[in-house]
Parts: C-alpha cells; structure tokens; sequence
C-alpha cells in the first residue's frame, strides 16, 4: 500500500494513475480543498481518507509501505497569502508526517519539494548560471523558504531505517484531472483559447526550469522504487529543460498553430517581482537513468483536446487558480460561520423574552 499525502491535487490526482496503472494499491489523504474531480475516475479503485496532514491520526498509517507527500501549499501567491499556514503545512507538518513514519517502520519517503529553492532573480546577472543540487541556496520567498526548512529537517532524520528522498520540481506543464490555469505553460495556453494571445510579462526574459506533469510523476514513482543506497537521504531536480519564458510562449503559439489555433504574443516590459533561475537535471539521469522527455509542444497538443473534452473551459472559474479558490473558500467559510448549512435550515435561536423594567413612574409623567 502506497500513500499518497495530497493526491487528490494537480499533480497528485495523475501520480494516483499512474500508481494505480502499475498495479499497486493506493491509499489516499487529503484535505480536498478542490474537491473530488482530480480522483473521480479512480475513486473506486483507490482508499481515500479525509483529513488535514498538520492533525493526521497516525491510523492512516497502518498497512503502508511507502508514502509520497505533495501536500502544503503549492505555490508563492497562496504562501505569501498566509505565511503561518504556508509553514505549518509545508514545513512543520511535513516533519510530523515523517516522524510517524519512522515510528511506525516506513522506510521510503518520498518528498515534493520546489527548484524555486534556486530563485536567484534577475537583478545579478552574475548569478545567472545553471545550479544543481550541491548548489548553495538562500531562498527568501516564504513557499520556497518552507520547502527547503522542509528538506533540512526531513534530511537529518535520515539513518539505517529511516529512507527520504527529495525531488526538487522544475515549474509544471500539463494537464491535470484537477487542472490549474496558474501555472506558466498552462496560463500561456489559457489565455490563448480565451484571448487569442498570450503575454510576456518584463518581455520574458527570465529563465525558468520545466517539466510535464506525467514526467513528475513517472519520477516520484522511480524514486519509490529505486535501490535505497541510490536514493536515501538524497536531492534530486526534476527538469526536462529550462527555457526563457519569451521561448515557450513561441513553443506554445507554434503548438497551438499545428492544432489550427492562431495566437498572437503580446510583450510586456513592467517588473513585477519576476522570478529567474536555471537548474541542472542530470543527476537524476546519471544516477537513476531518467530524462524527462515530454516536450512543451507535446503537452499542449494534449492540454488542447483534454480541457475539452473534460469541459474545462470556463477559464475564469476560480477552482483553477489555487489562491483564488482559497480567498473564496475563506470567505465561504466566515459567511457560513454565521449562516449555517446553505439549504438545510437553520436552527431557531433559542427565545428570549425581553425583560420590561418595572420603575415607578415620576410625578406628571403620562
């Protein structure tokens, strides 16, 4: 039994396939922000536990071997959001979760943590050089602070029994059962289908490393069953290549044109805190024999025929975007702390009779 801490999210949903494609039995928990869509598929084939991974009984434990997590919050827009919650989930709770799996005897874990860790930005040019995992790394954004808190204190738990693996993603590109439109490739490709052009922001001259989404999973799943002398206590990026972003707007026009999709690209030189950073995967390759291989024009293609045929077209729905949908669902939250259930009724507050003083009245008053 395998699982999978938040697989019931963007990557998590085609990681529980492919799992399950190679016939292995899949436990899943997950706090189900966005609902059941990403497992619809496979809900009859896979265990699903409901909970919250910062107060996980140690119950969802019994019976499992291994144990991916890519739960937290999973990007810089919901983790400047709410920096409390961002480093309980992604960083304290992650620590909780591994050591109950070393009390319980689970050797392998299987952490998803970030290549943002890198994030050198674009005011030194100096530090424009492609890093790997020996690199030094001082993230300063409070997601990528939290991931690698996260591998720091995951690491030194690391022993003869005790095996964690880190895999450190490039951006993601691809479609998803619980698709999101908030990632660079996958926004390039909405605003293409909904506006007919894609922009640049600061004329995307930033780098970025990137990977296709059943790439990143095929690699989780290599690290759950690679030898453990490869693959205990160690780092590994997950990068199909790195790309200025100006070259994959042109990747995706050129894609979207062979599907007869015209597009044009709108450059846009404002700064707005852009990101920047290029990222060695060979390690991955040398050690383990893998490469991602699915290209930026591939996945496209793919995105184009699937967001169709699943319906997911409505491009301003906010289920797509992960901080839209957790500002809305807070805001749910308060409104139906003081409402109640939205269609069952509410409970009759309990009557209270007012209390009428019974003064003497004052000579002359009526």
């Amino acid at each position: 039994m395998i699982l999978v801490v938040g697989g019931a999210g963007y990557i998590g949903s085609v990681l529980v396939r492919e799992l399950l494609a190679r016939g292995y039995a899949v436990r899943v928990f997950d706090r189900m922000y966005y609902g059941n869509a990403g497992l619809r598929e496979d809900r009859e084939r896979i265990e699903l536990k409901t909970g919250d991974v910062r107060t996980m009984d140690p119950s969802v434990l019994d019976g499992v071997e291994a144990v991916i997590n890519l739960s937290g919050l999973s990007n810089d827009p919901t983790a400047e959001y709410n920096p409390q919650a961002n480093y309980e989930m992604n960083t304290r709770a992650n620590l909780s979760l591994a050591r109950l799996c070393k009390r319980k005897g689970i050797r392998r874990f299987v952490f998803a943590s970030s290549c943002s860790i890198y994030d050198v930005g674009i005011a030194e040019e100096e530090k424009d050089v492609v890093l790997d995992e020996t690199s030094p790394v001082h993230p300063k954004a409070a997601y990528a602070s939290s991931k690698h808190q996260a591998e720091t204190a995951l690491l030194e738990l690391a022993d003869e029994k005790f095996c964690p693996v880190i895999l450190r993603k490039g951006t993601v590109y691809g479609f998803s059962p619980r698709m999101r439109f908030d990632l660079v490739v996958n926004t390039f490709l909405r605003d293409a289908l909904s506006k007919g052009h894609v922009t640049t922001h600061y004329g995307g001259e930033m780098w970025r490393p990137m990977v296709d989404i059943r790439d990143a999973a095929r690699a989780y799943i290599l690290c759950l069953e690679a030898e453990e002398p490869k693959v205990a206590g160690e780092i590994f990026n997950v990068v199909y290549r790195n790309f200025r972003i100006s070259e994959l707007a042109l990747r995706v026009v050129g894609a979207l044109k062979e599907v007869g999709v015209k597009v044009e690209v709108t450059p846009e030189y404002r700064y707005q805190g852009v990101r920047s950073y290029r990222v060695s995967g060979k390690k991955l390759e040398r050690v383990l024999g893998f490469a991602p291989a699915v290209t930026v024009e591939e996945a496209v293609k793919d995105m184009v025929e699937s967001v169709s045929r699943y319906g997911y077209t409505d491009f301003d729905n906010p289920r797509y975007y992960n901080i839209a949908w957790m500002k809305l669902l807070e805001e749910a939250d308060k409104i139906i702390g003081i409402t109640g259930s939205v269609f069952d009724a509410a409970p009759a507050a309990p009557f209270k009779p007012a209390v009428v003083g019974m003064g003497v009245r004052e000579p002359g008053s009526r």
